[in-house]
């Protein structure tokens, strides 16, 4: 059985009502659950919405640091441009796939070696990326904007991503116009849609933004929510997972809404389910970084999960992301599991 959910508001506080632990209408009626309750082994989730655009962004400040100096250097690791507006590349809708659905090692380019041809074949540097992303509600007209103020009425909700990388592949394709096959692979969602009216008791302030953005960016009340998330590792063959990432949504710099708005200011229309993904979330601390290539360190410092040393992703690794707000007002918000596990390429 498949199921395909649909929030519904009118019905929100019924649903709410009828499952409450205080309840006994559900409670206390053991027919009824059998047939209101199904066990999630029986259910197949599916994608929530028909997505129809995907957009990327890269709004992490501490990502974008040590990508950086990985890549460029330590004196300038940030590109000018990237203090004064949310960066983002338009990415491959057809590829995202629901939680639970293998990854198939990508092929392509890699870069030369000496005076040898580029490299290519399936890629040696497979990662995952930390993201969260918002879902789009009502969308815009084609040439109007929306204003960063009212921003937040044109996002359904967030669900946690995994936006997979071949790092290797990217980093010979990238320049001049950025991520192509490195990325368009694939990218995994969670099934669940978390409003923003359910994480508006874990509102907390965004970061100071030093310059302050333009005008459009400017907002009233600039705000991040407070989502603990955590990536585990279940390397081939191995039971048990090891955490390799605890990181936080208030860890972006550019926010939410931001990249709504900054996404229609030239007139881009924006539709019903599309994906706008948050970029990789990186905290400041070392175990929250929010990938391989940060964690690693381009695999100059391979990591130890349960005495299995990993630079980078191998055939039959799982990766699996959990989001939760924590300590509500005696609840807690979760986001369920974003998983995949690494297919070998296919001829």
């Amino acid at each position: 059985m498949k199921i395909h959910f649909l929030y519904l508001e009118w019905g929100k506080l019924t649903i709410i009502w009828i499952c409450a632990a205080t309840e006994p209408t559900l409670r206390d009626d053991t027919v009824l659950r059998q047939k209101a309750l199904l066990p999630t082994s029986k259910v197949e989730m599916v994608l929530p919405m028909e997505i129809g655009d995907y957009t990327d962004f890269f709004s992490s400040m501490h990502h974008a640091k040590n990508c950086g100096t990985i890549f460029v250097g330590p004196e300038t690791p940030i590109p000018p441009n990237w203090f004064h507006l949310p960066i983002a590349y338009h990415g491959r809708a057809s590829s995202i796939v629901i939680s639970g659905t293998d990854i198939i090692r990508p092929r392509g380019q890699g870069r030369p070696t000496g005076n040898s041809p580029p490299y290519f074949g399936p890629s040696l540097k497979l990662d995952f990326e930390l993201e969260m992303a918002a879902v789009v509600g009502p969308g815009n007209e084609l040439g109007k904007a929306i204003d960063v103020n009212e921003a937040a009425d044109h996002i359904f909700g967030v669900v946690l991503m995994n936006d997979w990388s071949a790092r290797d592949v990217q980093a010979w394709e990238y320049v001049p116009l950025g991520p192509f096959l490195g990325k368009s692979f694939g990218t995994t969602i969670s099934p669940w849609i978390v409003t923003l009216d359910a994480l508006e008791p874990f509102a907390c302030n965004a970061p100071k933004q030093d310059p302050s953005p333009p005008p459009y960016l400017a907002e009233k009340i600039s705000k991040n929510y407070d989502i603990a998330l955590e990536v585990q590792i279940k390397p081939s063959g191995q039971k048990d997972s090891s955490v390799v990432t605890r990181s936080n949504l208030k860890n972006l710099y550019w926010t939410l809404t931001q990249q709504l708005a900054h996404h229609t200011i030239n007139g881009c229309n924006l539709r019903p389910g599309d994906l706008l993904g948050t970029g990789t979330i990186s905290g400041p601390e070392p175990d929250s970084l929010g990938c391989l290539l940060e964690l690693t360190w381009n695999g100059q410092k391979p990591l130890s999960l349960n005495g299995t040393a990993r630079k980078f992703l191998e055939d039959g690794d799982e990766v699996i992301f959990t989001g939760c707000c924590k300590q509500g007002s005696g609840y807690n918000v979760g986001f369920g599991t974003c998983r995949g596990k690494v297919a070998p390429p296919r001829d």
